[in-house]
């Protein structure tokens, strides 16, 4: 359920709140944006209506009179988790050209398999000599779990390269930038997932996505690459291992994992043929907050809801 956008009387009486992890340099850009002071969010909840920028919420605040809270992050689910949402509050969220970052993040792997980066580097380490194959991703086809804003700005840069693209959601029908958009569960994906050369995640980890890549959906795959950029806990590890020694998946990258940062000893270190990077792939910079922000407070401003307003009941 998305919360009620504030009526304009309540906007302009509320007071704005900057949580301790956002930079100086943007709560400077929020008092331009609102034309008011920014306060640093304290362990006391404010009197009165009042709005709230950050990456979490402290308890405080999320007791007091929130109207509207911005995050600073395109996810979620960990500020959903940390308690239940307050009744009514517009929960809105970053994304900026996280979409941009990620799918170049995707497409740069991709080449990377094509090219036979990791052969060649590893053949430098040993002075080694030898020609390697490589082979084109144009003809291939990518399947893309999860169709929203990260998932389409995946498939417009893989169809850019002439790669097939099939989107994958809970319901069937269109999405911008794929080729083909098939249910979740369907005949249809198993049928796409046979038929991958590469298979990515962006999924939002929901009750609905945790544990969604476990053994059955893996056992449907010939051979395919896996790319992680949604979130850790979609993905059952012990059955992505089983998968990648059987040679179901070929390799997989993993941005991201169910616990971050793995220790030393965590497994997933000695996973076969896997690369784990550490959750970079979309990193959120200052302007895309600020940006994002900006037209979040100018449709609340005009009474509509905002592109970005989150759906606290789906978590996304």
């Amino acid at each position: 359920m998305t919360g009620a956008v504030p009526g304009p009387d309540v906007l302009a009486r509320a007071r704005v709140l900057a949580a301790p992890d956002v930079e100086a340099s943007v709560v400077r850009a929020l008092e331009g944006i609102t034309g008011r002071p920014v306060e640093r969010a304290s362990g006391t909840a404010p009197d009165g209506p009042f709005v709230c920028v950050g990456g979490a919420l402290p308890d405080a605040p999320r007791a007091g009179r929130l109207v509207w809270f911005h995050s600073v992050n395109a996810g979620t689910d960990a500020l959903l988790a940390a308690g239940p949402w307050p009744e009514g509050a517009l929960l809105t969220r970053t994304v900026g050209r996280m979409g941009e970052r990620i799918a170049q993040y995707v497409l740069g792997w991709m080449l990377a398999e094509c090219q036979s980066v990791p052969e060649h580097t590893a053949q430098h380490a040993r002075a080694e000599w030898q020609r390697l194959p490589s082979s084109l991703v144009a003809g291939q086809t990518a399947v893309v779990h999860g169709t929203g804003r990260i998932g389409s700005a995946v498939a417009a840069l893989l169809r850019a390269c002439s790669v097939r693209t099939v989107g994958v959601r809970r319901t069937p029908g269109d999405a911008p930038g794929f080729d083909r958009v098939v249910a979740a569960g369907s005949a249809q994906e198993a049928e796409e997932l046979a038929a991958a050369r590469w298979v990515v995640s962006t999924l939002p980890l929901t009750g609905a996505t945790e544990g969604f890549f476990g053994a059955e959906r893996f056992a449907a795959l010939r051979g395919a690459s896996f790319v992680n950029v949604g979130r850790g806990a979609s993905v059952d590890l012990a059955a992505l291992e089983a998968a990648l020694r059987d040679g179901r998946v070929r390799r997989a990258v993993l941005d991201v994992l169910p616990e971050e940062p793995p220790g030393p000893g965590d497994r997933v270190w000695r996973l076969p043929r896997t690369v784990v990077t550490s959750h970079s792939a979309g990193i959120t910079a200052d302007e895309d907050v600020v940006t994002d922000f900006e037209a979040c407070w100018e449709a609340v401003a005009r009474g509509r809801t905002p592109a970005l307003a989150v759906d606290t009941g789906r978590g996304y």
